[in-house]
């Protein structure tokens, strides 16, 4: 599986492969089998001791997973990646093979609804505690640590407000306590736009399922990190079993082939949709961290070498007017996910962040009006007119 070190990544993330088999496929098979065999019990003996490595069983290693394994891991410039049967067991598998009673978390505030309710009604059970902080205050951040705090927690840009987190300021708080581990979730830059792991992030999560895929086919999870890091998540995802399947990690892999120029032009989308819709007099505010008017537009141009593909709207009139356009758009989908190469709206207050309470949701900018726009593929002048014609028809139901 090994690649030249002087190569670009699109060309690693293209030739990186599983060894060929004597049949000298040129695309890799699919593995789907639950187990190998030994050629003795020697063999199998020493790879249960870990004296060779080995596939053995595919709860543990599967060699189309090690494939897509090793392309995370080069895409996010860390030592090692291990990957998870969705974007949620992989974030549940870093808390759960990290962290132990007595053990403490400082994380944003803007999380996905998912990482809230773990953090908020699962950890808790095992006696591991959160203090919540705005993500953009690095006081807020130094102030919250306390003696047995181990784990920094973060999504940037955020979901679905597109906050950012200073990441290198963030570790440099690793200084307090070497103990620390600064996680980010770089679900929605992917390792096209951002690599948290250069500005000092310890380990890096991703949802795979989202732009990892692109076309909404399957589930998947990584996590990336050191290899001291990972090895620890390993024995904890080795024995509780959230495993990817051969055939997801398959799909994943090719789909990362073309991860630079779908984001290229996932990118180049948003930031004309964001542009347009800025003037829209529906709307009460548009957000992007590749606009001048986002709160941290230097920071963006900092961590971030594109603006990303979500676009968020505040539509006037709230639930009932993004209601109303959601019937009038034509090309658009309806859907909680996000990622794929169809575009998509989704409301989050009724939807993704519904179980947070009101007060919660309006803290980190999520109001009754807001969309997530996760920009798709399409053609973008297509794209425009769709919503430009859409909230027409909602101005003349409301009033604008």
């Amino acid at each position: 599986m090994g690649v030249k070190g002087h190569m670009q990544k699109q060309t690693k993330a293209i030739r990186i492969q599983s060894s060929r088999s004597k049949n000298r496929e040129h695309s890799v098979p699919l593995y789907l089998t639950s187990s190998f065999t030994f050629e003795d019990a020697e063999m199998g003996r020493a790879m249960f001791a870990e004296e060779i490595e080995g596939n053995i069983y595919s709860r543990y290693q599967n060699p189309n997973v090690d494939e897509f394994q090793a392309k995370m891991a080069m895409l996010e410039n860390t030592e090692e990646a291990l990957a998870f049967s969705s974007g949620m067991a992989a974030i549940f598998g870093a808390f759960g093979g990290l962290l132990k009673s007595g053990d403490h978390v400082v994380a944003s505030k803007a999380l996905f609804g998912s990482a809230l309710q773990i953090l908020n009604k699962i950890l808790p059970k095992w006696g591991i505690t959160c203090t919540y902080v705005d993500g953009a205050d690095l006081k807020q951040w130094h102030e919250a640590i306390q003696e047995n705090t181990k784990m920094l927690f973060c999504e940037s840009p955020s979901n679905p407000g597109l906050e950012l987190v200073d990441i290198e300021a963030l570790s440099e708080l690793k200084a307090i306590n070497s103990n620390l581990i600064l996680a980010v979730d770089n679900c929605f830059a992917t390792p096209v736009i951002s690599n948290p792991a250069d500005f000092g992030a310890d380990l890096v999560l991703h949802s795979a399922t989202k732009f990892i895929d692109g076309q909404g086919r399957v589930l998947g999870g990584v996590v990336c990190g050191k290899k001291a890091l990972i090895d620890e998540i390993r024995f904890f995802a080795r024995h509780t079993g959230p495993s990817l399947s051969a055939f997801n990690a398959w799909i994943l892999s090719k789909s990362i082939e073309t991860l630079q120029i779908r984001m290229e032009r996932h990118c180049e989308n948003a930031f004309k949709i964001a542009k347009a819709l800025s003037t829209n007099a529906q709307i009460s505010k548009v957000n992007y961290p590749f606009l001048e008017s986002h709160a941290q537009y230097d920071l963006a141009k900092k961590q971030m070498k594109m603006g990303g593909a979500i676009v968020t709207i505040d539509v006037k009139g709230g639930f009932e007017a993004v209601n109303e356009m959601s019937k009038h758009l034509k090309i658009a989908s309806i859907s909680p996910n996000l990622g794929d190469s169809r575009t998509i709206i989704t409301h989050p207050a009724s939807t993704t962040h519904s179980k947070l309470p009101a007060a919660d949701r309006a803290e980190v900018g999520i109001t009754e009006g807001l969309v997530r726009i996760a920009v798709g593929l399409e053609s973008v002048e297509d794209l425009i007119e769709d919503f430009e014609q859409a909230l027409a028809k909602v101005g003349v139901l409301v009033g604008v």
